[in-house]
């Protein structure tokens, strides 16, 4: 028999019992679309964590002197402890860097945690929820803002304590709405600012808004709320390869700023925003040692239901089985047939399933903001475990189905 001819049978079985068709391969569905739909998640927001909010934390092309690494949630208590202990980073650390790093383009210093969320107010209307931000001139180039109206923070509002702001967005619409915010004067925690410029958008990341803010001169600002606990120099060079360059440069004036001995720990971090993709990853590789136990638990019961379904198939079909291998039809033709209608069924549920996580997925970044991208290995993955459980659980029923004999057979009813 040829090959044409079997995959025409398996067709027509196949058509022909469509309901039953569909539920024998609901479970190998579901299995093959939670494995699509959730590696196309988990891949999507790896790529917008690196994309959006790494990038918008630490800045393109740059890396960040802390005094605490971005990871905490991965260091434990006895290095937690380590840790309180290092220096604050100060105005002078940021001026050795900047001596370290003549070729850089930037070099900004910025208030950290814990960041102040305050209410700002302009003649009776208020919008709360405002995030606070200390920054020096600089900040707006390493960060990527770009201003939409008026001008950015300058060294002289800094280094005279200026009380100026520079409004997000979403802040500069929701309080003003149609009057120009330029020339303003807003309260910001009680105090009188005179808004100088209003930066162009950056977007939600995952719901939440980077546009609900107000920059202040960062003396300015820790006059008025003290030097955080996390004061931050961020450094933006021109190329992502002279980064490590950069980075250890930075380490070395540092280390000789802070009189570290060779062999004794930094009492600083140096981190990109690799550190914090490197975080995300960690988390995400949970949900990953989750997955195959799932998908393997539900493949296996779909697998089981494909052979019973094909064993009574077999019983079902006694009668034709008996015909054909009287006609001359070999043991190895039934077999091949039974067999190629089992990997036929499964390739199918794999097929339904990658169509089904994909619809899935895309519904999930359409509805929310978690993004999706479906990858093509997934996709391998998903068709390859369809067709390999029907080899699998297939051999069974079409042996069985070959070793019939067929005076027995054509005897059935």
């Amino acid at each position: 028999m040829q090959y044409r001819d079997v995959i025409g049978i398996a067709f027509a079985q196949i058509r022909g019992n469509p309901l039953r068709t569909f539920f024998t391969l609901l479970g190998i569905i579901v299995s093959v679309a939670f494995l699509i739909a959730v590696v196309a998640i988990i891949q999507g927001m790896n790529a917008y964590v690196k994309e959006n909010i790494a990038d918008a934390m630490v800045g393109t092309n740059a890396f960040q002197v802390r005094r605490t690494p971005i990871q905490v949630g991965l260091i434990d208590d006895e290095l937690m402890s380590r840790i309180r202990k290092r220096p604050r980073v100060s105005p002078q650390d940021a001026e050795v860097v900047r001596a370290a790093l003549p070729d850089a383009i930037a070099v900004s210093r910025q208030s950290g945690w814990p960041t102040p969320i305050t209410e700002v107010l302009w003649r009776g209307r208020s919008v709360g929820g405002i995030f606070v931000f200390g920054i020096t001139s600089e900040y707006q180039v390493v960060q990527d803002y770009s201003v939409q109206k008026g001008r950015p923070i300058s060294d002289v509002d800094v280094s005279q304590r200026m009380a100026v702001t520079v409004l997000g967005t979403e802040l500069a619409e929701k309080l003003f709405e149609t009057v120009d915010p330029i020339g303003q004067e807003v309260r910001i925690a009680g105090q009188r600012y005179t808004v100088v410029g209003v930066n162009a958008p950056k977007g939600r990341v995952l719901g939440q808004s980077f546009d609900a803010y107000v920059l202040l001169p960062i003396t300015r600002f820790e006059m008025q709320y003290g030097r955080r606990l996390t004061t931050t120099i961020s450094v933006k060079v021109s190329d992502t390869a002279d980064v490590g360059a950069m980075m250890a440069r930075a380490e070395e004036a540092m280390r000789l700023a802070h009189r570290l001995r060779p062999g004794e720990e930094n009492d600083f971090s140096i981190e990109t925003s690799d550190a914090l993709v490197s975080f995300w990853k960690n988390l995400t590789r949970i949900l990953f040692a989750v997955i195959p136990a799932v998908v393997a638990i539900g493949i296996v019961v779909g697998g089981i239901v494909i052979m019973n379904i094909m064993l009574m198939a077999v019983n079902e079909r006694t009668r034709e089985i008996g015909i054909r291998k009287a006609v001359g039809a070999r043991a190895r033709d039934i077999e091949r047939q039974f067999l190629v209608e089992t990997v036929m069924l499964s390739a199918l549920g794999g097929v339904i399933g990658v169509l089904a996580g994909w619809t899935f997925a895309f519904l999930v970044s359409a509805v929310s903001p978690l993004p999706a991208r479906i990858t093509w290995w997934s996709v391998a993955v998903a068709l390859g475990l369809g067709a390999g459980i029907g080899v699998i659980f297939g051999v069974y029923p079409a042996r069985r189905a070959a070793r019939l004999d067929p005076v027995t057979a054509m005897r059935a009813e």
